[in-house]
């Protein structure tokens, strides 16, 4: 769609296409922000390894920056995109997230 000069959106934003899982609230996390490894494994087999360090906007810039257009507030979730490795999913696989020692496991419904 994005290559066809559709809107991205249409491609990103389709019904149940960004489930939330559990979190770690930003007061609990004590790891640089700008240089946290990120990984996802689904059924076990690793799919996705980055760092925040690679990301093309710094975080603390983009949320000031987003702060002018938009009221942001405790429990908000701004999403910035994702390291190479983007793949469907099928119902019953197993996500794990791991970012530095932190990780969350859920199963897709």
């Amino acid at each position: 769609m994005k290559k066809a000069g559709q809107p991205w959106e249409k491609a990103k934003a389709f019904d149940n296409s960004c489930p939330l899982s559990g979190f770690i609230p930003a007061a609990e996390f004590t790891g640089d922000p700008q240089n946290t490894t990120l990984g996802l494994s689904v059924n076990g087999e690793q799919r996705q390894q980055g760092t925040t360090a690679d990301m093309i906007h710094k975080i603390v810039p983009l949320i000031a920056y987003m702060s002018k257009f938009f009221t942001l507030k405790a429990g908000d979730v701004v999403l910035t995109g994702t390291p190479d490795g983007v793949g469907p999913l099928q119902s019953g696989d197993e996500l794990t997230v791991t970012f530095d020692g932190h990780s969350l496991t859920t199963r897709v419904l």
